[in-house]
């Protein structure tokens, strides 16, 4: 049965379908959101950028910020606690090409939180707001999103300063807000509040809503929309290493049932993924990234312990060959 679906708007910018990439710390880089789009994501968020790198035009932002001409709509995602310097470097996003700003404030790392950034300013939304509000006054060309979490605790249940930073935000001319429901100190334990995105779809009513959290497959998504009337869904661990999430969830949303790769479709997407990798990064750092990626991948495989041994035992580009010619034969699952 089709699921109704929209078109999701984030200020200016119109996307076709209300399920989109994430921004994933080491995986919502070039050559995956490009692996994305061809499979049906509509929009992209890079991975979170620190602001102070932005303003430093050396190797690291270039490998950071570089977009493509298929990779429209994109969000560059920043990371700062300096209102000054997150408005100086939404600008340089802005004048790179970036479609929309978005402002991290939900991150749980514990590094991130002890340099007061991410969600640390889950618990300090004065700084929130003030970085919201330097930054829209530095672009206003360009729309900005805020991703936040429920609340700084667990504990916290009335979200006081979720509903500071998300009401000023609005006020003050954000697009959209991306709300992960659950608290920062929750990381990713514990099952995703879901009655609170409907909570806050309510509270905002005209506003741009997108949900995130335990969004694992792309039922889930459909589901998410259906049971908390967000107006899109932000796909992130579910999508790491499944490409295929978009296409599956255009699929469901159209009442047809998901296609499920088969081993050949597979190896011909990682193999895409390697090409595109080696363009980016060159043939080592590549090997390294299928690395990274090949444990997901896997998860897709009848033996997904073997092949993830399989992978982590790469070295050199024969190794590589060798490896998906013993995992990802066209005809039928390896037998050992």
């Amino acid at each position: 049965m089709a699921q109704v679906t929209r078109a999701l708007k984030i200020g200016p910018v119109t996307i076709d379908f209300p399920v989109v990439l994430a921004s994933l710390a080491g995986y919502s880089d070039l050559p995956y959101r490009l692996l994305c789009r061809s499979l049906g994501a509509p929009f992209c968020t890079t991975e979170a950028m620190l602001d102070r790198q932005m303003l430093v035009d050396g190797r690291l932002r270039q490998r950071l910020v570089r977009l493509d001409d298929a990779d429209h709509p994109v969000a560059g995602q920043i990371m700062g606690g300096d209102p000054a310097v997150m408005a100086s470097a939404a600008a340089v996003l802005r004048d790179m090409g970036f479609d929309v700003i978005d402002l991290n404030f939900a991150c749980p790392v514990r590094k991130v939180l002890a340099r007061r950034r991410g969600g640390y300013l889950m618990d300090h939304p004065e700084r929130a707001v003030e970085i919201i509000r330097a930054v829209l006054e530095a672009v206003p060309d360009r729309p900005v999103t805020v991703k936040l979490r429920r609340a700084f605790r667990e504990a916290d249940t009335g979200s006081g300063s979720f509903w500071r930073i998300a009401g000023e935000a609005f006020e003050a001319g954000a697009a959209a807000v991306c709300v992960h429901a659950r608290a920062v100190d929750q990381k990713y334990r514990g099952r995703a509040d879901w009655d609170f995105l409907a909570r806050v779809r309510r509270e905002f009513p005209g506003r741009t809503v997108v949900g995130s959290g335990d969004v694992l497959t792309p039922a889930d998504a459909l589901r998410m929309i259906a049971e908390t009337g967000v107006d899109g869904v932000s796909a992130a661990r579910g999508a790491i290493g499944n490409p295929w999430f978009f296409r599956q969830a255009r699929d469901l949303a159209a009442g047809r049932a998901p296609q499920r790769p088969t081993f050949a479709q597979q190896r011909e997407t990682i193999e895409r993924h390697y090409r595109l990798a080696c363009g980016v990064y060159g043939a080592d750092r590549a090997l390294k990234v299928m690395r990274n990626f090949g444990i997901y991948y896997a998860r897709l495989l009848p033996r997904p312990a073997r092949a993830r041994a399989g992978i982590l035992a790469v070295r050199t580009e024969r190794d590589w060959r060798d490896f998906l010619d013993a995992f990802y034969r066209e005809a039928t699952p390896p037998s050992f």
